[in-house]
């Protein structure tokens, strides 16, 4: 009896081992606890984690979610705001900032995006997590270009029908992405109609002045801005309308 005893516990205990190595006992588990299943480290991002969170793998930083999670629900408000059947329709989308691809995968899996999307990501680490966790190389309507962000609106001689401004170095947002030349650039490369969608961070009274001063840059003849604050509690979005 003693024998048979500590035979099942033997079973069940490799039984628990075996099944916690499983995705799925994984994402079931994160509902309770968050449970890392990757962790990787970057010259440029430092520290990046993969996670199962609440039933779905995140990609973040030390002190911030890259994609998905909180951060697929801000960007999806703002795409709601534009118009799903909007977005559908558009041929070419700029993403500056892909991280794991949360937004891209918003475009293509739920709205159905056919257009040309090129995703601009400066760190060649968070792409090849991308694509080994998240399927990012498998969506053949998107080409990734390594490269800085602000570079690449300087080259690019595209017009786009909607630009997506996610750029974040762990929790903070570089000075550029404020700064009028690029502001300019970025509405000059949009078609006649087309839609800046600009996710910031907004800590305190500093940053709210800032995003303040940005809008205020732009020529409200050419353009129509909406402010989309206090999602997620610290995220803002400006959606931004290139006027015909």
């Amino acid at each position: 009896m003693i024998f048979f005893i500590r035979r099942n516990l033997s079973v069940n205990v490799t039984l628990f081992v075996y099944f916690w190595g499983m995705p799925v006992l994984k994402k079931f588990l994160s509902y309770l606890m968050p449970i890392n299943v990757y962790r990787k480290k970057s010259a440029v991002s430092k520290s990046l984690e993969v996670t199962w969170a609440n039933g779905e793998l995140v990609l973040d930083s030390q002190n911030t979610n890259y994609s998905y999670g909180s951060l697929q629900r801000v960007l999806r408000i703002g795409l709601k705001h534009i118009g799903f059947d909007t977005v559908a329709k558009m041929e070419n989308i700029l993403v500056l900032g892909v991280a794991g691809g949360s937004v891209i995968k918003t475009l293509v899996d739920e709205i159905g995006c056919k257009g040309n999307i090129i995703g601009v990501e400066i760190d060649p680490e968070i792409v090849a997590i991308a694509n080994e966790w998240f399927g990012l190389d498998k969506i053949r309507n998107l080409q990734i270009v390594v490269d800085d962000a602000f570079e690449f609106v300087l080259k690019t001689k595209q017009r786009y029908d909607l630009i997506i401004v996610d750029v974040f170095r762990d929790a903070t947002m570089p000075d550029f992405l404020f700064e009028r030349f690029f502001a300019d650039r970025i509405g000059f490369l949009l078609q006649t109609g087309g839609y800046i969608l600009f996710n910031t961070m907004t800590l305190n009274g500093k940053h709210d002045t800032r995003n303040q001063t940005y809008v205020d840059g732009f020529d409200r003849e050419k353009f129509n801005i909406c402010l989309l604050p206090r999602l997620e509690e610290h995220n803002e979005l400006i959606v931004i309308r290139k006027n015909g």
